[in-house]
């Protein structure tokens, strides 16, 4: 019993210094330095692209934020400039991003207000949940303006002047749903896949100008978003569901923490950052055996909400109209606290 008890005791040990090792790799820094740099964030009023922006100004980053809602906008602003930072050296820029002539028009007003961008995150993203017989020909269409076409238009505008001054660095928040197709997310995950391939494409061909991509996979993090994603179906339920999933510790991550293994991987100039343990396990299975985790994914989606039939449940909802016990209930307490650090409510 003892030598079972040791032995036991050992494996613990063991595990507990390859998670510290693990952990430490995954948090290392590089050598580029933010420090006097340009920061271009699409989607940086809320949520993630919020606190990768206060990061960067932290770091002494000058940084641009584009988001569709001025008032948003302005409050994200004063969150920046509350950390110190010159009011000249925080700019926000409210644009449309699926608009080609929209995102060059604002490269060009970063360029002349903060100098050429050194550093462009493509953030801005929408998750719209539900069965695939309740989605429609626009819910793609949709999704992939604003996560395929936005990053290509955004890196499109800033790569002349990358490629002049042979630098630059690019990061693509793509998702989990990039990697494997999820249930209940095909818009979404469809488009993500698209990004995670450009991504990946951009960075093979930009090497040779010393201009570094890097491709960043999160899985579900508490940034406190899940009030603002939109809901087809039994969208009580959707949402229920989604945000109690987005609410739990050991299934998720903060934004705070993956902030920050997302700027340690753009200054490392990593390829691909997929973020928390559980995504990275479930990204691993499916590469090695991408039949079998479908299948997989095929018995869960029999345990989420069946297709809505009326004609209701063909409506997108956003969350916060989708409200429910469970969704105000402690089980979501995780996710309502990080949506009122994150300029989320």
């Amino acid at each position: 019993m003892k030598r079972e008890t040791r032995n036991t005791w050992l494996a613990a040990a063991g595990a507990g210094a390859l998670l510290a090792a693990a952990t430490l790799f995954a948090n290392r820094r590089g050598s580029y330095d933010l420090n006097g740099r340009v920061v271009l964030i699409t989607g940086g009023s809320r949520g993630l692209g919020l606190v990768l922006a206060r990061q960067a100004v932290a770091e002494g980053a000058r940084v641009a934020i584009c988001a569709r809602d001025a008032d948003e906008l302005e409050r994200a602003r004063q969150d920046l400039l509350s950390l110190g930072a010159a009011d000249a050296d925080v700019i926000t820029l409210s644009h449309d991003i699926t608009s080609e002539s929209e995102v060059r028009a604002m490269v060009a007003e970063v360029e002349r207000r903060l100098g050429p961008v050194d550093v462009l995150v493509n953030n801005a993203g929408i998750i719209l949940g539900g069965p695939l017989e309740n989605m429609d020909l626009r819910d793609y269409e949709e999704s992939m303006a604003l996560h395929f076409w936005a990053p290509l238009h955004a890196m499109m505008a800033v790569l002349p002047s990358m490629r002049r001054r042979g630098a630059g660095r690019i990061v693509n928040i793509s998702s989990l749903g990039g990697k494997v197709a999820l249930p209940h997310l095909m818009p979404y995950s469809a488009s993500k896949f698209a990004l995670v391939g450009l991504s990946e494409g951009f960075r093979a061909e930009l090497a040779q100008y010393d201009i570094s991509v890097t491709t960043v996979c999160p899985g579900l993090m508490r940034t406190g978003s899940p009030g603002h994603a939109l809901v087809k179906g039994q969208q009580q339920k959707e949402y229920a569901w989604f945000s109690v999933a987005d609410s739990l510790p050991g299934l998720t991550m903060s934004a705070e923490q993956a902030s920050r293994q997302i700027w340690n991987a753009c200054r490392r100039g990593d390829g691909e950052v997929i973020l928390s343990l559980p995504a990275k396990l479930l990204a691993a299975f499916h590469g090695l055996l991408p039949g079998t985790t479908t299948d997989l994914l095929a018995w869960l989606n029999r345990a989420l909400p069946a297709t809505g039939e009326s004609a209701a449940a063909n409506v997108r909802r956003t969350g916060y109209d989708s409200e429910s016990e469970i969704t105000q209930s402690p089980l979501t307490a995780l996710t309502r606290k990080a949506a009122r650090q994150n300029n989320e409510e």
